[in-house]
C-alpha cells in the first residue's frame, strides 16, 4: 500500500531533521543542508518512498533568497559593481568549460551508445556539460531531442558532488571566515520580518508569473537587495529559519537520486563525477588567477565560478562567511547569461558543423 503523499513528506522531513542534527553533532559543514542531502539520497536510491514538497522547497529558496540580499549594503554595491570585468570573465569561462566538458561526454560516450543518434548525442552531452540552470536545460535539451534522462541525472549528480566536495574541503583547509565584506543584520524584528516577508514573496510570485527562472530564490533576492541597496534595513532573518531552509533545499535535492538512478547509464554518471572534479580543479585555477586582479579571497571566487547552482554555492559562502555577495553576484550573472546564451550558442555551433560538413 502506497503511503499518503503528506505522510511521506512528514517521514522525509524527518528523516532529514535526524540527519542534520547529526552532522552538527559531527560537526560537518553545512549540517542543514549535506545532512538532509545525503540521507534523502540514500533512502531515496534505496527505494524508500522519500518525498519533497514543492511549497515547501520554494519556501526555502524564498527565505535563503531574502537573507543573502541583506549583504547587498550601498558599499558592497560599490564593490560588486567594481568587479564587472571579472563577472564577464567568469561568464565567458563558464561558457566555455562547459562546451569542453560536452566534448569530453560526447567523444566518451557516443561510440558506446550507438542505439542514440548523433545530433541527439551532441545535445544530450552540450545540455548536461552547460554549467548551471539545471531545470532549464533539461527542459532546453527535450526540445532539441536530447536523452533528457542523462541530462538531469549528469546536472544532479555534478551539483551533489560539488556540494559535497567543496564545504568539506574547505572545512579541511581551514579555509572560512575570510570575508571582508560587513555581515547582514543581525537583530530581529518581527515586524520588520513580516515586512520583509510580504515583499520579498511578491516579488517572488512576480517572478513566477513572468516565467524566470528560480523565481523564489531570484524574486525575493532582487527585492532584499534593492531595500538594503538604499539603506532600508527591515529586519535580520533568524537562524532557525535559514537552517530550516536549507534543510528542505537539501531534501529536494535529495530525492532526485531515485531508486533507478544508479542503473541510469553507470558508465555516464561515473564520467560526469570524474568530469566535475576536473573542474573544479580547473576553477580553482582560475580562480586563483582573477584573485590576482581582483585582490579577493582566492577561494570567495572558487564559489563564485564552481559549477554547482546558484542556492546551494551561495549558502555555502554565507554558512563558511566566504564574500556573500561577490559569489551570490558571480552565480547570479552566470546563471542568467547561461539561460540567455547556452541555447543560441547549441544553434550556432550545430550550424556551424552543418556548414563544415558540407565544405
Amino acid at each position: 500500500m502506497r503511503l499518503h503523499y503528506t505522510l511521506r513528506v512528514a517521514l522525509t522531513l524527518l528523516l532529514a531533521l535526524g540527519a542534520a542534527a547529526l552532522c552538527v553533532a559531527l560537526r560537518t559543514p553545512l549540517p542543514w543542508m549535506i545532512g538532509p542531502l545525503v540521507a534523502t539520497a540514500v533512502a531515496s536510491m534505496a527505494g524508500a518512498p522519500t518525498e519533497s514538497a514543492g511549497p515547501l522547497r520554494n519556501g526555502g529558496q524564498w527565505v535563503i533568497g531574502a537573507a543573502l540580499g541583506l549583504y547587498f549594503t550601498p558599499q558592497v554595491t560599490a564593490l560588486v559593481a567594481s568587479l564587472w570585468w571579472a563577472i564577464l570573465l567568469a561568464i565567458a569561462w563558464a561558457l566555455v568549460l562547459g562546451v569542453g566538458f560536452a566534448a569530453f561526454l560526447y567523444g566518451l560516450h557516443a561510440p558506446r551508445l550507438p542505439d542514440v543518434a548523433p545530433r541527439a548525442m551532441r545535445a544530450t552531452a552540450y545540455y548536461a556539460g552547460a554549467v548551471g540552470a539545471a531545470s532549464e536545460m533539461t527542459l532546453l535539451s527535450e526540445r532539441v531531442g536530447a536523452r533528457t534522462d542523462l541530462v538531469a541525472a549528469a546536472h544532479s549528480l555534478r551539483l551533489m558532488v560539488v556540494v559535497l566536495v567543496i564545504p568539506f574541503g574547505l572545512q579541511a583547509s581551514g579555509l572560512t571566515g575570510v570575508d571582508v565584506t560587513p555581515a547582514g543584520p543581525r537583530v530581529v524584528h518581527p515586524a520588520g520580518l513580516l515586512a520583509l516577508a510580504l515583499c520579498t514573496g511578491a516579488g517572488a510570485l512576480l517572478m513566477q508569473r513572468l516565467g524566470r527562472a528560480n523565481p523564489w530564490f531570484m524574486g525575493a533576492l532582487v527585492v532584499a537587495m534593492g531595500f538594503t541597496m538604499v539603506g532600508v534595513t527591515l529586519s535580520a532573518v533568524p537562524v532557525w529559519l535559514s537552517n530550516a531552509a536549507q534543510l528542505v533545499i537539501g531534501v529536494s535535492l535529495g530525492v532526485r537520486f531515485t531508486a533507478g538512478f544508479l542503473h541510469t547509464a553507470p558508465r555516464w554518471l561515473a564520467s560526469v563525477a570524474l568530469g566535475t572534479l576536473v573542474m573544479m580543479g580547473l576553477c580553482a585555477g582560475f580562480a586563483w588567477l582573477l584573485s590576482k586582479g581582483t585582490g579577493l579571497h582566492p577561494v570567495t571566487l572558487l564559489l563564485g565560478t564552481s559549477p554547482g547552482g546558484i542556492t546551494e554555492m551561495s549558502i555555502t559562502a554565507k554558512v563558511l562567511q566566504l564574500g556573500v555577495p561577490v559569489v551570490t553576484a558571480f552565480q547570479v550573472c552566470r546563471l542568467v547569461a547561461v539561460l540567455l546564451l547556452v541555447n543560441p550558442l547549441w544553434h550556432w555551433l550545430e550550424a556551424r558543423r552543418a556548414r563544415d560538413a558540407a565544405c
